[in-house]
C-alpha cells in the first residue's frame, strides 16, 4: 500500500474544500436532528437539498407532513421508524434498512419511532429535475440483508446506491446518485472512484479520519466534508478505533431551486401553486382531505 501523501490510482484526487459541523436542532415534534446540508453554512450541494442525522425518542417524531418535488432517502442506524402515508402505504424500517421515497407530485406522510428507546438514522433529500417533479410517488425499500456489501484490506462498504469494490446496488436513482456506507478498521485505507462531473460529500458518523490527503487534518464525527473536483477520494484511518462515514455523490441538475419548507420547485409561481394545491387538496394532494395517520 502506498504511504505517500498522494492518492493512489487517481489522476485528480478529490480534496476537502469545506468542512461543516452539523450541530443539534429540534425538528418535527421534539425530534433532534444534526443538519449538515440545508443550513446557513451549506444551503445546497446540487442535487442534494438536505442531510439530517436524526435522533428520535417517543413521544417525539415527525407527524403528518407533506412533500413535493424531490426524493427522501432514510437510512436507519439504530432502532426503527414507522412510515404511513395518505395513499395507504405503511411499513417500518429497522437498523440497516433503507427507504428511498420519490415524493414527486405529492405525498403526505408521518415518520414515527417504532417502539421505546432512541431511534437514529440519516435522511437525505435529493432534488428532482423539473421534468420529474410532478411524477407519481414511488417507494423503494431495501432491507439490511439485501444491501450489497464488500470488504477489502480492513475496509467494509455497504452499497446503498451506485457501485463500490465491484458490487452494485439494485436501487434505481432518478437523479444519478452514489450512496456508500464505509467502516474502516484502525490503520486501514480506502480509495473510491467518483464520476468526475458529480458533486460529492462525506458525513462522518463515528471515529476520525484523514480525507483526500494522508496528512490532512483529521475530520471527526458529525462533520460534513464537501469534496472538490476530481476522479476519486482516498481515506485513511490512522487512529486506534473504527471510522464510519457515508460517501454521497450525485449528478448536478443545474436548475434553479426554489424551496418553501417541504416543497421544492423551480419558480416562486410553482411554489405558490403547490401551497394552493396542498391547502385545497388538489393536483396530487386529493387524499389529504380525508386522511390522518393512526
Amino acid at each position: 500500500m502506498s504511504t505517500s501523501n498522494q492518492s493512489p490510482g487517481f489522476n485528480r484526487p478529490r480534496l476537502v474544500t469545506k468542512k461543516v459541523l452539523a450541530t443539534p436542532q429540534y425538528e418535527g415534534d421534539g425530534a433532534v436532528v444534526r443538519r449538515g446540508i440545508g443550513r446557513s453554512e451549506l444551503r445546497f450541494l446540487d442535487p442534494f437539498l438536505m442531510l439530517d442525522d436524526f435522533s428520535v425518542t417517543p413521544p417525539a417524531g415527525f407527524p403528518d407532513h407533506p412533500h413535493r418535488g424531490f426524493e427522501t432517502v432514510t437510512y436507519m442506524l439504530q432502532g426503527g421508524i414507522t412510515h404511513q402515508d395518505f395513499a395507504g402505504h405503511k411499513g417500518t424500517i429497522y437498523t440497516g434498512d433503507v427507504q428511498w421515497m420519490t415524493a414527486g407530485r405529492g405525498i403526505i406522510h408521518s415518520e414515527m419511532p417504532a417502539g421505546e428507546g432512541t431511534h437514529k438514522g440519516l435522511q437525505l433529500w435529493i432534488n428532482l429535475s423539473s421534468e420529474e417533479k410532478m411524477i407519481k410517488p414511488r417507494y423503494q425499500e431495501l432491507l439490511s440483508d439485501d444491501i450489497p456489501r464488500a470488504e477489502k484490506d480492513g475496509a467494509e462498504v455497504r452499497v446503498i446506491a451506485g457501485e463500490s469494490m465491484g458490487v452494485r446496488s439494485p436501487v434505481y436513482t432518478r437523479t444519478p446518485t452514489m450512496y456508500l456506507d464505509f467502516i474502516l478498521k484502525p490503520k486501514s485505507q480506502v480509495h473510491q472512484s467518483i464520476p468526475e462531473s458529480w458533486n460529492a460529500f462525506v458525513y462522518v458518523i463515528e471515529g476520525e479520519g484523514n480525507f483526500g490527503l494522508r496528512n490532512s487534518s483529521q475530520a471527526t464525527a458529525h462533520h460534513v466534508l464537501v469534496l472538490g473536483t476530481g476522479d476519486g477520494l482516498s481515506v485513511w484511518n490512522r487512529s486506534s478505533k473504527p471510522l464510519r462515514f457515508v460517501l454521497i455523490a450525485g449528478q448536478p441538475i443545474n436548475e434553479t431551486v426554489v424551496q418553501h419548507g417541504p416543497f421544492v420547485m423551480n419558480t416562486q409561481a410553482e411554489i405558490e401553486q403547490t401551497i394552493e394545491d396542498y391547502h385545497y387538496c388538489k393536483n396530487g394532494f386529493e387524499m389529504a382531505k380525508y386522511w390522518s395517520s393512526q
